[in-house]
C-alpha cells in the first residue's frame, strides 16, 4: 500500500515536471517569435499631404504586444492620436510616443528606451491608420 502511494506521488511529480518544462519551452518559443517580429517590424513614414481630413483607425500586433489607435488629421496635420488599446508587458512608458509623433508630424521618432517593442507596435498602428485610410465611424 505504501509503495502504491509512493509510486503515485512520484508519477504525479514527474507529470508536474513535464508540464512545467513544456510550459517553459512554450514561453521561450513565444518570446523568441515576439522578438523576431519586433526586430523585422519596419515603420515607413507617411506623406501627410496625401492624407485627407478625417479620423482613421489602425492596429498592429507583435505576438506579446498589440495596439489599436485612432488618428485625427486636419489640414494634412496629425492633431490627435488616441490609444484605444495597448496590450503590453512593461511597455506603458512607450505611450509618450503619441505626443512625439504629433509634435514632430512624422513617424520617424525615437522609440522609448526600455519599451522598444511597444514603441514600434504603436508607431506601426499609426502608420497603418494613415496608409490604409480606414475612417473611424
Amino acid at each position: 500500500m505504501k509503495d502504491t502511494k509512493r509510486m503515485r506521488r512520484k508519477f504525479g511529480l514527474i507529470v508536474a515536471i513535464v508540464i512545467a518544462a513544456g510550459m517553459m519551452v512554450n514561453c521561450l518559443y513565444m518570446l523568441s517569435r515576439h522578438r523576431e517580429t519586433v526586430r523585422t517590424l519596419t515603420i515607413s513614414n507617411v506623406d501627410l499631404n496625401t492624407v485627407e481630413d478625417g479620423t482613421y483607425r489602425g492596429s498592429s500586433e507583435a505576438i506579446l504586444v498589440a495596439a489599436d489607435v485612432e488618428v485625427v488629421v486636419e489640414d494634412h496635420r496629425i492633431t490627435e492620436i488616441k490609444l484605444i488599446r495597448h496590450q503590453n508587458g512593461r511597455g506603458k512608458p512607450a505611450e509618450v510616443i503619441l505626443e512625439k509623433v504629433i509634435e514632430a508630424q512624422t513617424l520617424q521618432v525615437d522609440g522609448v528606451t526600455g519599451a522598444t517593442s511597444s514603441s514600434k507596435v504603436i508607431l506601426k498602428a499609426i502608420e497603418t491608420a494613415l496608409k490604409t485610410g480606414v475612417e473611424s465611424d
